[in-house]
């Protein structure tokens, strides 16, 4: 890699930039100022927003200052839906999702040193300024059948339900940050998700209309799977880094199961391996996809960077106990907490037969389908063969109090939980 810019192109981590050749002379020409604004409406931040922290990093990690900016002003407007208004949360609720998200920044840039990363909060200029302030210093700068092109403002205005001026004011909010932090740290470059360019040229625009000055940005493609579909997203719920929200054993689940058409990809994007370590990985993909190491080393990587070191031998012990290859009776009570919640199961009371309890749970469709299973040596409890059809769930088969994990075959897990 010659800059940061070239090893940004080959991670995958530029979609698009306002102007390519000036950003990489910025950027070349010695120490740039760098922010991202991450949106507190939900009190975690998510697997898009991991993307962008992971830009920031190797920003700071090239000798660049990094600010990350967390929307307490923006998060109680809401950036336009597409479909519908915002449902806008108190001012106490963003507060606390704004403290929330701080602290989860804390581990993943350097806080600390000559290059230590800025944590600012866009409420700090917001909140003083006045309604007649922002129309006559602000408002003024912006045209309105410039603003009516963005997508999702196009969309509702086309809606029976229309926009409201609350959320139609949010890109100019959005653009005031920009603005403030040109002023104030000599910002010349914003960086966000694709799905944001309006907002970040928005920003942009503001400044060189008020400045004079041509400031840059840069946004990184929405990472999808090989269907198109955006990553972090199950069945409508986000991959969230807060472990209350998400817990480090489905955390590290959701990388480890990654498609093998998509698993380069998010190694180059979201770790820091080299070209030739991916290389090699990629090659494993593609002889031995079975041996699944890409995921391994993704899944590892990862939850280490968001949980640390010890949530992730935690959860990888955690995931090789559940197929046979570690003591169940090893793990922490917190761990196997997690690893049975993300199991099918049912709740069964202590002295529950292990044939009413294998139908129970789902691992088969009936009682002499149990009895059948258990008589060919395929059931077991806690990795333990089940060779009696009369055996029944122990007070010490429940782990910790909490659960029996329940096998059908070598692949067919599920967790009798301690009703």
């Amino acid at each position: 890699m010659t800059d940061i810019f070239d090893e940004l192109q080959w991670r995958g981590l530029v979609a698009q930039t306002t102007d390519e050749a000036a950003l990489r002379e910025a950027l070349a020409s010695g120490p740039v100022t760098v922010y991202c604004g991450f949106d507190p409406s939900a009190p975690s931040l998510h697997f898009g927003n991991f993307v962008q922290l992971s830009v920031l990093r190797r920003m700071q990690q090239a000798g660049h200052h990094v600010i990350c900016l967390v929307g307490g002003s923006t998060g109680l407007i809401g950036d336009p839906k597409p479909d519908a208004e915002r449902v806008l949360q108190d001012k106490d609720t963003i507060a606390r999702s704004v403290e929330r998200i701080q602290r989860l920044v804390g581990p993943l840039l350097d806080f600390e040193g000559d290059n230590a990363a800025e944590l600012v909060n866009n409420l700090d200029w917001t909140a003083p300024l006045s309604a007649l302030d922002f129309l006559r210093d602000v408002g003024q700068h912006f045209r309105v059948n410039q603003m009516i092109r963005k997508e999702a403002v196009a969309r509702r205005l086309e809606s029976e339900q229309g926009i409201s001026y609350t959320e139609f004011s949010y890109q100019i909010l959005q653009a005031m940050d920009y603005l403030e932090l040109y002023r104030s740290r000599r910002c010349v470059l914003q960086i966000g998700g694709s799905d944001q360019w309006g907002n970040i040229t928005a920003g942009v625009d503001l400044v060189h209309r008020v400045e004079g000055a041509t400031v840059h940005a840069l946004a990184t493609p929405l990472l999808v799977d090989s269907e198109g579909r955006k990553f972090g997203k199950s069945e409508g719920n986000a991959v969230w880094l807060s472990a209350d929200m998400t817990s480090p054993y489905a955390f590290y689940q959701y990388f480890l199961n990654v498609e093998d058409a998509s698993v380069v990809t998010m190694l180059k994007a979201l770790t820091d391996r080299t070209m030739d370590e991916i290389a090699e990985l990629e090659k494993q993909v593609a002889e031995e996809p079975y041996r699944r190491t890409a995921q391994r080393t993704l899944a590892a990587d990862v939850t280490t960077r968001v949980h640390g070191a010890d949530a992730t031998r935690s959860v990888q012990a955690a995931s090789e106990a559940l197929f046979g290859k570690g003591d169940l009776a090893d793990l922490t009570e917190a761990t196997l907490r997690d690893a049975t919640t993300e199991l099918a199961g049912a709740d069964v009371p202590v002295g529950t037969p292990v044939v009413e309890a294998l139908v129970a749970t789902g691992l088969v469709e009936s009682r002499n389908a149990a009895r059948r299973v258990i008589g060919e040596g395929g059931a077991s409890v806690n990795n333990v063969k089940v060779s009696d059809v009369e055996a029944v769930l122990a007070e010490g088969d429940f782990l910790h109090g909490v659960a029996a994990v329940l096998k059908r075959g070598r692949r067919n897990l599920a967790a009798a939980r301690r009703a």
